[in-house]
């Protein structure tokens, strides 16, 4: 995750090395933007908007960034939520995710997701997310790390390890109902 200018908050899943290179386009932008000196800076929604088409420009150069993008923000009280993946397909809601996540986590989400949900029960809420997900891939590292986006500015958590439970039955011998 990255802070992106003033208003908006960055998270990408894949390759590291295109993470870099797509910060590194950020990086430009943003310092064009201020170059202005305008009073003005972007947006998440502008921030998304360019992304999409970073995206789907590499794609159409059959040279595509390797990465699926989440962005969120706030700008003069507007919410902002989108995502992006490695072609540019693009779209926005009060809750997104990639990979698997669009399988197992966006249920649970549209379930028991609502407006006025607190940050410590939407904390619960990704934690509930994320340990569905452990579950479904052992191999995956059980830490993770928490963003808060406000019009003050962007706090992320220190990494921390999801509690999670290995003792159910059906962990012991899951080849034994196959």
């Amino acid at each position: 995750m990255k802070p992106i200018g003033k208003h908006s908050l960055l998270g990408a899943s894949g390759e590291i090395s295109d993470f870099q290179e797509i910060l590194r386009y950020l990086d430009e932008l943003i310092l064009y933007d201020n170059m202005w000196d305008d009073g003005n800076s972007l947006g998440p929604k502008e921030v998304h908007n360019y992304l999409t088409r970073v995206m789907y420009n590499r794609r159409n150069k059959f040279n595509p960034l390797w990465n699926s993008l989440v962005l969120g923000g706030v700008k003069k009280g507007q919410k902002y939520l989108g995502t992006v993946s490695m072609i540019g397909v693009n779209f926005e809601d009060n809750h997104v995710a990639t990979g698997f996540g669009n399988h197992l986590a966006r249920p649970i989400l549209r379930q028991e997701w609502h407006e006025n949900l607190s940050f410590e029960d939407g904390v619960r809420l990704l934690e509930k997310c994320m340990r569905v997900l452990l579950y479904r891939d052992r191999s995956a590292v059980n830490k993770l790390q928490i963003a808060k986006i406000t019009e003050v500015g962007v706090t992320i958590s220190q990494p921390y390890s999801l509690k999670t439970y290995w003792e159910f039955s059906a962990f012991e011998n899951p080849a034994q109902g196959a």
